[in-house]
């Protein structure tokens, strides 16, 4: 599914092909999406910051449209450490050395690592609805731990996990948007078959290694991080959805990890780009608007 007005092309990192959706101009702006979607999460907000920047919307490494190898039994190739360099070669191909970077769920975690390990580079970041890698594994054994069974799940020595996903990939999806979101019919039908067309094996595997990463991995960086009391220095800001119970201590988590803290709510739950469009854009223009004031 195409982003209005963007322009779609293929830009090759190392073993990788990344499929790419750019529009607008001025600053630029990478925008990373989630599991289980694609950048065309972004259709409802993207077209409106490319008003005043230029937009740069890939699909994450292996997933959707990108093409990558498998990742390792460990998830190697798919650490937020290896995703992040990825993105930041990308971006330098595409001209942009400096860049504010928006990410939501794994995405999300990419974000912050770009930030963590690229500080050069990242003017600001903008994480939704994440808590960090390290910080979600130690609240998963208590609160709303069925929600969170693709950390475990998908985390499962290959090839289980991967049949699992493309055994009803209707289902996974049709489940997912049910219990993750407050609206799941905010999830429009153009858009669940966009996300549906995308879920082939090659994507199924990339989902389960960002996972098993994140198990083995991930985790350890960060764990690394906080030992060495490693923080994010550029503004960063913090969007969870009002109904995201489990992340109503966000801010407090995220102070312990950033020199420059904002932090803000919007209507629904997990999906906010497409749960509350309007209020997400509104929230990100003027956190952007801030950085060319800056």
């Amino acid at each position: 599914m195409s982003l209005p007005g963007f322009v779609e092309g293929r830009h090759r990192v190392g073993e990788a092909s990344y499929f790419v959706s750019q529009g607008g101009s001025g600053p630029p702006l990478l925008l990373l999406h989630g599991f289980p979607e694609t950048h065309a999460c972004w259709h409802r907000i993207a077209p409106r910051l490319a008003e005043a920047h230029r937009v740069v919307a890939p699909d994450l490494r292996g997933y959707g449209a990108s093409e990558a190898p498998p990742g390792g039994p460990l998830g190697e190739g798919y650490t937020k450490r290896e995703m992040a360099a990825d993105l930041i070669a990308l971006m330098a191909d595409l001209g942009h050395e400096r860049f504010v970077v928006v990410g939501h769920d794994r995405g999300a975690r990419v974000a912050y690592r770009l930030a963590l390990d690229h500080p050069e580079q990242v003017i600001r970041a903008a994480l939704l609805n994440v808590v960090p890698t390290i910080d979600q594994f130690e609240r998963m054994g208590a609160g709303p731990s069925l929600g969170y069974w693709p950390w475990f799940l998908l985390a499962q020595p290959a090839p289980f996990p991967e049949r699992l996903l493309l055994a009803e990939p209707g289902a996974l999806l049709d489940h997912v948007f049910a219990t993750w979101s407050s609206d799941p019919e905010a999830i429009a039908p153009m858009q669940r078959e966009a996300y549906l067309r995308a879920l082939i094996p090659s994507t199924a595997a990339a989902m389960c290694a960002d996972f098993r990463a994140s198990f083995h991995l991930d985790r350890q960086h960060e764990s690394d991080d906080r030992a060495a009391r490693r923080r994010i220095s550029c503004p960063t800001l913090v969007v969870t959805g009002q109904d995201e119970a489990q992340l109503a201590d966000a801010p407090e988590v995220w102070a312990t990890w950033t020199d420059d803290l904002t932090a803000q709510t919007v209507s629904g739950g997990h999906f906010n780009p497409e749960e509350a469009p309007d209020e997400l854009a509104e929230i990100l223009a003027s956190f952007l608007d801030q950085s060319q004031r800056g």
